[in-house]
């Protein structure tokens, strides 16, 4: 598989960008003020032990505590001297007590309410292996296929593993000589044995060894065999990605580059069209089908449907197709949004039970090159496909958007019909309150022609039953649920200020419809305010200009002008 590495630099953000056969795979986005902590390694102290949770609250010094839970602690004795003997499962209160220090690592960064996911399982990443100084085990990556080649390298990580530590080895290990792969391992030893004395001369909470930033994990983690470009479009960021890879990757400095050319980098290689689709709800397959993305708090969701697609053979042909399609196409989703969690697969139905397993075996082949360990359990009873994948830090959505102010993340808004109900109850109110004759009330246009109603019928009856008058304005700026009473006093002086033209403006405008009753009238709108425009009717759709002639509380009367 070929890959490269776009990267796009300015000065609100880093972006960098996995490329695979010409497809967007991956994103990341690093801002200068929002630095990951994720893989930081922290001296803490323990705040709360809580039995019944079988889990401890550590500060770490964030603003929230951290939460580790009893299989992922250890007291820091047996951190720092590096041997841990196998024991019985133990209670967290036999593990952890108040006010004890603690070395631990971030293993999932804080997101809304929840404080960071920690363990004192420390790992420490390097180019080629990952140091576990306190687990024994030896982990040799899968995309290494060659036999003869795991075998190598498995002999070489149990020669250098001291005193019960353990070594996973990572892909870009296959080929690397053995002197290079010490010297890996030497850095990374000497790493732990520096946090370890930084740790004995903190006092907690006190922040041992900070994870690498973007660029320097890309080379470290991300730069691999199969990956034939690495192109940056700014030349600092550039020096420094040659300076990092002539130390942990001196065999991919030719596949360096600096990119040139005037147009954005992302728009040359189609990068920023794929990122605004990894932000939309729907995705379409190239066979029609489309996939539904929703996000809960939970879990996430995913619907697969037909759409366009009508097949060529049969009902149920056509159904496994879309269904394979949309296995590859998730998997491709949930990296580049970068979703975590417990996920819900809704496919089509499938009649028979091999093909069930045809799109289970496509799910578990598109998704074995994803690095977050994703891993499907299967279908339930409900014939549902159930899978997690794992959650580090924020996805691409949450980075990039926030919650809309109206519908607080819901997706839907209140209607125009529902918003009058409201607000008719709200005017009355106001009315019963205050000894007023007349209000201003500003609205969504949208709002304001349903508050008025055809021929101003809805508004005369809500001024009968409120005992007033009422001038409604019609503003774009406003939501649909968003309104306001801008004066109320009498009616002439509310008036004067409610009416968006005077009897004399020349306007442009544009005719957005036929006059209900009398189609050789057309129907303008200036913020809700509506234009009766005589001969108009024939001019819908089109803008032409007028002066209005007559205003009245609800409608003004204009003549055409050339």
């Amino acid at each position: 598989m070929s890959s490269e590495i776009i990267v796009n630099v300015n000065i609100r953000e880093i972006r960098l960008a996995l490329m695979e056969n010409g497809s967007l795979r991956e994103i990341y986005l690093e801002k200068p003020d929002q630095h990951r902590i994720a893989g930081n390694i922290y001296k803490g102290k323990v705040v709360n032990v809580l039995p019944g949770m079988q889990a401890a609250f550590i500060d770490i010094g964030l603003e929230k505590n951290a939460y580790l839970y009893v299989s992922n602690a250890l007291p820091i004795e047996t951190v720092l001297n590096g041997r841990r003997k196998k024991r019985k499962r133990k209670k967290i209160n036999e593990i952890l007590h108040p006010n004890q220090s603690v070395i631990v690592q971030i293993t999932k960064e804080p997101i809304g309410s929840k404080g960071a996911r920690i363990t004192s399982r420390i790992s420490l990443p390097g180019r080629y292996m990952v140091l576990t100084p306190l687990d024994n085990h030896i982990g040799i990556s899968h995309r290494i296929a060659k036999e003869s080649e795991r075998k190598r390298l498995r002999k070489l990580a149990n020669e250098v593993c001291q005193n019960g530590e353990g070594l996973i080895v990572r892909t870009a290990a296959s080929g690397i000589s053995n002197k290079e792969l010490k010297r890996d391992y030497r850095f990374l030893k000497l790493l732990w044995e520096n946090i370890k004395d930084k740790s004995r001369k903190s006092k907690a909470p006190a922040l041992l060894h900070h994870d690498a930033d973007l660029i320097f994990r890309a080379v470290r983690d991300i730069f691999e065999s199969d990956v034939k470009k690495f192109i940056i479009d700014d030349r600092k960021v550039y020096q420094r990605v040659l300076s990092i890879a002539s130390d942990l990757a001196p065999d991919c400095i030719d596949r360096v580059f600096l990119y040139t050319q005037n147009r954005d980098i992302f728009d040359t290689f189609g990068v920023e069209a794929e990122i605004n689709k990894a932000l939309k709800r729907k995705v379409w397959l190239k066979c029609g089908g489309y996939l539904i993305i929703d996000k809960t708090e939970a879990m996430t969701v995913i619907d697969v449907n037909t759409g366009k697609f009508v097949g060529k053979k049969n009902l149920s042909d056509t159904i496994l197709k879309t269904n394979l399609e949309a296995a590859s196409e998730i998997a491709r989703q949930l990296r580049l949004r970068d979703i975590g969690g417990i996920i819900i697969i809704d496919f089509i139905d499938m009649e028979t039970e091999v093909n069930q397993m045809k799109v289970l075996q496509a799910l578990d082949d598109a998704i074995i090159d994803d690095r977050a360990q994703p891993t499907v359990l299967g279908i339930t009873g409900l014939g549902l496909v159930e899978m997690t994948r794992k959650k580090v830090s924020f996805g691409l959505s949450e980075i990039m958007q926030k919650n809309c102010p109206y519908c607080e993340g819901s997706g839907r808004v209140i209607s125009e019909e529902a918003m009058c109900s409201y607000l008719e109850n709200e005017i009355k109110k106001y009315f019963s309150t205050y000894s007023t004759e007349a209000i201003l009330i500003e609205v969504n246009p949208l709002v304001a022609a349903v508050l008025i109603g055809a021929g101003g019928s809805n508004l005369n009856r809500l001024e009968k039953e409120c005992n007033g008058t009422i001038f409604v304005r019609g503003a774009e700026h406003r939501h649909v649920s968003d309104w306001m009473i801008i004066s109320a006093g009498t009616s002439e002086s509310v008036q004067m200020q409610a009416l968006p033209v005077s009897e004399g403006d020349r306007l442009s405008v544009f005719i957005e419809e036929r006059h209900q009753n009398n189609p050789s009238i057309g129907i303008a709108r200036v913020n809700g305010y509506v234009l009766q425009v005589p001969d108009g009717g024939p001019h819908v759709g089109k803008r032409i200009r007028l002066e209005v002639k007559k205003t009245f509380r609800t409608y003004g009367i204009t003549q055409i002008v050339q």
